[in-house]
C-alpha cells in the first residue's frame, strides 16, 4: 500500500498490543491481590506471562517498523529521543520531590 501523503511523521497502524497489555496488567494485578489473600498463584503467573509476551511482541513490532520498514525518519527519531529525555527528567523531579518532602518533614519537628 502506498502512502497518499508525503510527510516525515510516522502514522502508526492498528495494533492489538495496547488491549492485550491492559488485559495482561489487569490479570497481573488481580492475581497479585488474590495471592495476597492466600489464594493460589496461577492467575498472577498467567498475568505475568501475558504482560511479558505483550511487551516482547510490541517492542518487536517497533524495532521492525524502524529497522526494516524505515518508518522512523530523522524527525521521528528526534521525537523519540526528546520523549525519553523528558521522561527521565520528569522521573528525576518526581523522586526529588519525595526526598525533599522526607528531608523537610524529618528536619522540622
Amino acid at each position: 500500500m502506498k502512502n497518499l501523503y508525503s510527510h516525515p511523521y510516522h502514522l502508526v497502524d492498528y495494533s492489538p498490543w495496547p488491549l492485550t497489555g491492559a488485559i495482561g496488567v489487569m490479570t497481573l494485578v488481580t492475581g497479585l491481590v488474590k495471592w495476597f489473600h492466600n489464594f493460589n498463584i496461577n492467575l498472577l503467573i498467567i498475568g505475568y506471562i501475558i504482560t511479558l509476551l505483550t511487551m516482547y511482541q510490541w517492542w518487536r513490532d517497533i524495532s521492525r517498523e524502524g529497522t526494516y520498514q524505515g518508518k522512523h525518519t530523522i524527525l521521528v527519531t528526534k521525537g523519540l529521543r526528546w520523549g525519553m529525555i523528558l521522561f527521565i527528567v520528569s522521573e528525576i523531579f518526581f523522586f526529588l520531590s519525595f526526598f525533599w518532602a522526607f528531608f523537610h518533614s524529618s528536619s522540622s519537628p
